[in-house]
């Protein structure tokens, strides 16, 4: 195998990998506050506290999900 094939076949794997990753963001995007490990803990400014357990782990993380206001 040359380098340039094998260069091009990596060049095409990466891009392919970036391009499903992108895809299964896009797609699954809407379910993220459906699933299990996602709750509405509380509100700030308007904003839910959404409390996730990764993996159904016993530490959580917080972050603020604000709704897009087109006023």
């Amino acid at each position: 195998m040359t380098p340039d094939f094998r260069n091009g076949v990596a060049f095409s794997i990466v891009i392919t990998g970036i391009a499903i990753v992108v895809i299964a963001m896009v797609v699954g995007g809407g379910k993220q506050l459906s699933d299990p490990s996602f709750e509405v803990v509380d509100t700030y400014k308007g904003c839910d506290i959404i409390r996730y357990a990764p993996n159904q782990a016993a530490t959580y993380k917080y972050f603020l999900h604000c709704e897009k206001n087109n006023d």
